[in-house]
């Protein structure tokens, strides 16, 4: 990764979590649901479309469902 990609990314990375420092908690805990939901779903099913949307649905479900 060259220097200009590495910027570029560390750039990307702050105005993301910038744009997130008003969430509440639980929305953000509904973004981190579906965001591990989606990385288990890919590790179980081998990488596959169907397994990764589908776990990051039901993980934002129960991220939702956390504190409520």
């Amino acid at each position: 990764m060259s220097s200009k990609q590495r910027l570029g990314t560390a750039i990307l990375a702050i105005v993301v979590l910038a744009g997130c420092a008003d969430w509440t908690p639980r929305t953000r805990n509904t973004a981190a649901g579906a965001a591990i939901g989606g990385v288990a779903g890919a590790v179980l099913t081998n990488g596959s479309g169907i397994g990764t949307v589908g776990g990051a649905a039901v993980g934002g479900v129960i991220g939702n469902e956390i504190k409520k």
